[in-house]
């Protein structure tokens, strides 16, 4: 039991071990928090234990407390003495919608498109470390958000197969990209050009890809093709595990437009193609470590975005599912 000062506070559970059936793990306003300011206290009091928490567990839900508006949400996500990683900074290839300056919409991608499961950013060279998601209105049917340990898959995975483990380790991936001349929200990587890399000109442009080691190409319609330089595919997390963080399983099952010309989405940093069979193996073992997370109305999710990855399962009915997102790095002095 935590002691708490003030308001009556919602404990947190002590873990003693980890199991597939403690991700993730829920957290419930049993103490009846019932306004933003109970709760951005209760999380600003209780931010070392609950970091905590995240390191063991890999995702928290936060199930039942006062979060009503994308500006509930914004001052819970404030509470953690993170530093911001807003839409307008980032890299990120999906269309997203500003609700305030650190909140955006998760995927404005159809209702019908799954978002295979990946890592937040893993194909750029910046990317966020924790996430923080918000179910405004949860989908009638469907819209669940799958959640992937990849600590334990890559495990699993170097233990079952370790000269693909070592290929991965050893050679890291390039990742080809394709950036539209202009958004397109039915794209689950629709981001134009000019918005992802903050410029409104060719040149401009040229000039960020320079910088970020990039190589490319621009296409007859006005979209332009990247390859990132070499980035790791394996990351080491603290506490010494290590992490399958990238988007080898996305890239492959999603990256639909990235594959002109018959060029694959992603390749070793070599640019030698990754063996199908280890795609196969890796697919399958991502969905022993998966749990579906059925959004609640209010429902808040925090993950760490080195161990975890995420994804959206397709949905229905005539409500509008809204999942918020906030994006953030630890503090330079943490």
């Amino acid at each position: 039991m935590i002691r708490v000062s003030s308001v009556n506070k919602p404990s947190i559970p002590c873990i003693l071990s980890m199991t597939e059936s403690d991700f993730p793990r829920i957290i419930e306003n049993e103490d009846g928090l019932d306004d933003e300011r109970q709760l951005f206290d209760w999380a600003k009091s209780h931010e070392v234990r609950l970091k905590a928490l995240l390191a063991e567990a890999g995702a928290i839900l936060f199930r039942g407390f006062p979060v009503t508006t994308a500006a509930h949400f914004d001052a819970f996500a404030s509470a953690f003495s993170y530093d911001e990683f807003t839409y307008a900074d980032s890299l990120s290839n999906a269309v997203r919608v500003n609700l305030t300056p650190r909140v955006f919409t998760a995927n404005e991608a159809p209702a019908e498109v799954e978002i295979y499961l990946h890592h937040e950013m893993a194909q750029t060279p910046i990317s966020p470390e924790k996430l923080f998601f918000c179910c405004l209105q949860p989908a009638e049917s469907g819209g669940a958000t799958p959640l992937c340990r990849s600590d334990w898959l890559w495990s699993e995975f170097q233990a079952q197969h370790p000269p693909w483990a070592e290929q991965f380790r050893a050679l890291g991936l390039r990742y080809r990209m394709e950036m539209p001349a202009e958004d397109n929200a039915g794209s689950g990587q629709g981001r134009s050009w000019a918005s992802t890399l903050s410029a409104q000109t060719r040149a401009a442009a040229e000039e960020k890809l320079i910088k970020l080691g990039y190589r490319w190409q621009w296409q007859q319609d006005g979209g332009l093709v990247t390859q990132t330089p070499v980035l790791p595919a394996v990351k080491r997390l603290s506490g010494g595990a290590e992490s399958f963080y990238n988007q080898v399983l996305a890239a492959n099952l999603g990256w639909q437009s990235a594959a002109r010309e018959g060029q694959p989405p992603v390749t070793f940093g070599d640019e030698s193609l990754i063996p199908s069979a280890a795609i196969e193996v890796l697919i399958e073992l991502a969905k022993r470590f998966t749990q579906p997370l059925a959004w609640q109305k209010g429902d808040i999710a925090l993950v760490d975005n080195h161990r975890v990855m995420h994804g959206r399962y397709p949905y229905r009915g005539n409500t509008n599912r809204q999942v918020v997102v906030c994006l953030a790095r630890e503090a330079a002095n943490d």
